[in-house]
């Protein structure tokens, strides 16, 4: 049985088809299905016992896509009140908040935050409200310090024509590995040193959500 349209799901892991909350019963920016089940599939071997960051979090998907899929924590951020209510909701909901850590805080003041405090991560997973949000935030917080030596970070931009969303090839000491298209979703990702990430065949466009 498909699920109703705008229902937005785990798509794999321990909590795989979990319904998770949205404001007000409406969608915050959300990761299609698909683009998320890629995307996480290729980023298996960085998940397991991962310190994971969602930056621009919104509702959670994509952290709580982590955690389901084994990473050991997720720390989130995010300022939206009502997405926050929706987040600590859907972390309640699953079992999953004595794993999580929520930064009611705008982006960059958190970052900054957590930089002087010395934290790094795994996986850096970056979804902005506008795509010019994550170039301002590059230019002013050095994104590689929130990384061990061999971080991941994620730039989720959305497709804007018939080609991919531009990105930087090289971004503070970070060198662009890939960027996957699915849909209507580029996925930028950086790294110091490459992983043997597993690689799949091109995904065709189009989204037909999860199933």
């Amino acid at each position: 049985m498909k699920p109703r349209t705008g229902v937005m799901r785990v798509t794999g892991g321990e909590h795989r088809g979990r319904v998770l909350h949205t404001p007000n019963g409406r969608l915050t920016r959300p990761t299609s299905a698909r683009a998320r089940s890629a995307l996480f599939d290729w980023l298996a071997p960085v998940l397991p016992d991962a310190r994971v960051l969602d930056i621009f979090a919104g509702t959670g998907s994509l952290g709580i896509e982590a955690l389901s899929r084994g990473a050991r924590e997720a720390t989130f951020v995010e300022r939206d009140r009502s997405a926050l209510l929706a987040l600590r909701r859907n972390l309640a909901t699953l079992r999953l908040d004595t794993r999580a850590h929520v930064v009611a805080s705008e982006a960059r003041r958190a970052m900054k935050n957590l930089i002087g405090h010395g934290a790094t991560y795994h996986l850096v997973l970056v979804d902005p409200p506008y795509e010019d949000d994550w170039r301002e935030l590059a230019r002013k917080v050095h994104l590689d310090a929130l990384l061990t030596r061999e971080g991941v970070l994620v730039i989720e931009c959305r497709v804007r024509g018939p080609e991919t969303s531009t990105s930087a090839q090289e971004l503070d000491a970070l060198h662009r590995i890939a960027a996957r298209r699915y849909g209507q979703t580029t996925f930028h990702v950086y790294q110091r040193i490459d992983l043997e990430l597993k690689r799949e065949p091109s995904e065709e466009e189009g989204d037909r959500g999860y199933e």
